[in-house]
């Protein structure tokens, strides 16, 4: 699952999504899409702010990955073993990507 030509870029907002409880998610802005997996933040990020993460999601399975200090899972939901192996790999890969999305999101 690394960058390749299945790989797209994917700033875009989603709106209206229900988050974890059922309620709006807020805004969740894209970072990149791999594979039909979506990796994504949301705008929402707690008070005081998470740090630095990023959420995959593919049909109803969605895990989250903590950046720092490694990269690691945080929480999964529906992904398989084999699934979270190939996505942490992509989370390792494209750390750098992913944290300058954050800070240009979160400023």
């Amino acid at each position: 699952m690394s960058k390749s030509p299945s790989t797209q870029f994917d700033r875009g907002i989603l709106q209206g999504v229900p988050d974890k409880n059922g309620e709006d998610a807020g805004p969740m802005p894209g970072v990149f899409r791999d594979r039909g997996y979506r990796f994504h933040f949301y705008s929402n990020e707690g008070i005081p702010r998470e740090p630095v993460h990023v959420h995959v999601q593919k049909g109803d399975a969605d895990a989250k990955f903590w950046l720092y200090p490694t990269v690691s899972v945080a929480r999964n939901q529906g992904f398989s073993a084999r699934e979270l192996a190939a996505l942490l790999e992509v989370v390792e890969q494209r750390r750098a990507e992913i944290e300058r999305a954050w800070n240009d999101h979160f400023g």
